[in-house]
């Protein structure tokens, strides 16, 4: 597929996906969704790519869905049109650099993304009420996870934005840091993860995701059932030797 409204970069072992709808604030339409789901599809097949990071071209991360698009309204459109689940069924980390306002289906698809790093100058909010909506890419479901039930329903409730410093106090995002610091803060944290040993990265996610939904007696045995995995792979065994060698370990995602 030729992309139009992504922009994808692979380098060290971090894919870089670039929402690229600039000149409409990378609101998100049919082609940039299709483009999207595409671009997860090849990263998910991809054993090279340890660590993904989504960000947006220009002044905003993405201001929302745009309703303009040629397809009629109706639940086949919002079907289409759904990018939180592709980003979040991804198994490596994915990392959101918030580098503007990040409002309706953009902050669901950041809510998607395993850690947010927001820009100081960067809004966010779950503003469908106000056009007699409700979120409906996932939104109802993981802002309440994230930040608890009280604060979510007065977000999404009032369709209240609030700012880089507020989203950081109530746990919506992971840093705030100055626009011009957010892509080398965001390349350092995405660095230092893929350095790491990928299955054991993908585990982390996986045990800490599933057993959100478990009880707890559930979800450590889980997490026990992960790491007796990690000790039969080569990694661990890598892991083990650069130790012993005093080097730096060369993981290989096996």
């Amino acid at each position: 597929m030729r992309y139009e409204t992504i922009v994808y970069q692979k380098k060290d072992k971090i894919g870089n996906i670039t929402l690229n709808r600039p000149e409409a604030n990378n609101t998100i339409n049919a082609r940039l969704a299709e483009e999207l789901i595409d671009t997860c599809a090849k990263v998910g097949q991809d054993e090279d790519v340890n660590v993904v990071t989504i960000t947006g071209a220009g002044v905003a991360f993405c201001m929302g869905t745009d309703w303009n698009s040629s397809l009629p309204l109706g639940v086949a459109k919002a079907k289409l049109l759904s990018v939180a689940e592709v980003v979040a069924r991804l198994d490596c980390p994915v990392i959101a650099a918030i580098n503007g306002d990040a409002l309706g289906q953009g902050l669901e698809l950041a809510l998607a993304c395993d850690l947010r790093i927001a820009a100081e100058t960067a809004h966010l909010g779950l503003t469908q009420i106000i056009s007699g909506l409700i979120p409906w890419d996932g939104g109802t479901q993981r802002l309440p996870r994230l930040i608890g039930r009280a604060k979510a329903m007065e977000m999404i409730l009032l369709g209240e934005l609030v700012g880089a410093q507020e989203a950081y106090r109530i746990g919506l995002v992971n840093k705030v840091v100055r626009l011009e610091e957010l892509s080398l803060a965001v390349a350092n944290m995405a660095r230092r993860m893929a350095s790491g040993a990928p299955l054991a990265l993908r585990y982390a996610k996986e045990a800490i995701n599933k057993g959100l939904d478990l009880t707890l007696e559930q979800g450590l045995r889980l997490e026990s059932d992960l790491y007796s995995l990690l000790q039969t792979t080569q990694d661990r065994t890598e892991g083990i030797t650069a130790f012993r060698e005093k080097r730096q370990p060369k993981f290989k995602g096996k």
